[in-house]
């Protein structure tokens, strides 16, 4: 069984990397708004902050987390949009401590759990290090939202690892939630993670493949570029469909980004985020 300390080391440093960039922000930067449409600075870590604390609930208190499903259910559109809006209209410093402390509590919480143990989701049950991944992954797409909103650049990790693994296990699911059979074989996916190292998955000899960076490929699978502005290639038909649908997120396909560049403004990708094994890790592409 896989040590999940790594990825739980690696989610905490994502979320103070965030940290840094909220932290000494002014109250009227705090409502700039976002490329996700209706969310300011504070939707993002009100959003951050709710879905750390659903996460929560799941590791240490399941009926409350039953009862989170349950309210879900019953507000299937707007339980996203809802969440953020409980908290976004905070004093900042005052927001800004109930995700730090939701956070930190979630980490804690995550390091004291049993090995082998799974969790309820809004998906399949994860296990410890899919949770991490989970918030790893969502916590690097919304701080994308805010940098962009305060006009400055994250620069790349290979913390990246933990989402480019999560994208790739769950092409099936890309595909089923846009109501298509998923291919029965497997793909090549090689990629430059931005250390320059190779991160290789799937046969050697599998025809279709897809190939380009890293970074490229998160921003993808996390919807937050549209690939016509990212270097990815594919060889085969599935493959450059796979690309056309990839998510990482549960819940239906959103419209997603619209290309910055000029060529094929026809094509379309959805938005909102998805993990273990085949299946979705809730939370929001927007």
């Amino acid at each position: 069984m896989a040590d999940p300390t790594p990825v739980i080391d690696d989610l905490r440093a994502e979320s103070e990397e965030l940290d840094l960039l909220v932290a000494r922000l002014t109250p009227e930067q705090w409502t700039l708004a976002t490329p996700a449409p209706g969310w300011s600075v504070a939707h993002q870590i009100a959003h951050l902050a709710w879905t750390d604390r659903a996460a929560l609930a799941a590791v240490t208190d399941a009926d409350a987390f039953r009862a989170l499903v349950e309210q879900a259910l019953a507000r299937y559109d707007s339980f996203v949009d809802e969440g953020a809006a409980e908290s976004a209209g905070l004093p900042p410093a005052e927001l800004l401590a109930a995700w730090r402390s939701g956070r930190d509590a979630l980490d804690l919480a995550l390091r004291a759990a049993e090995p082998g143990v799974r969790f309820p989701w809004f998906g399949p049950p994860m296990a410890v290090a899919s949770m991490a991944t989970a918030r790893l992954m969502e916590t690097w797409a919304h701080s994308l939202d805010v940098a962009d909103a305060l006009g400055v650049t994250r620069a790349p990790t290979d913390r990246l690892a933990h989402i480019v693994r999560l994208g790739v296990r769950t092409r099936d699911f890309a595909y089923s939630v846009h109501g298509l059979t998923p291919p029965a074989e497997e793909f090549r996916i090689r990629l430059t993670a931005p250390s320059g190292a190779v991160w290789d998955y799937g046969p050697d000899d599998a025809p279709q493949r897809v190939t380009g960076p890293a970074l490229d490929f998160c921003l993808l699978v996390t919807q937050r570029a549209h690939r016509d502005d990212l270097a990815l290639t594919a060889v085969g038909p599935d493959a450059d469909r796979w690309l056309d649908i990839a998510q990482v997120f549960a819940g239906p396909p959103g419209s997603g980004r619209k290309p910055k560049t000029a060529k094929k403004t026809a094509k379309e990708t959805p938005e909102k985020t998805a993990e273990e094994t085949a299946g979705p890790a809730a939370g929001s592409g927007r």
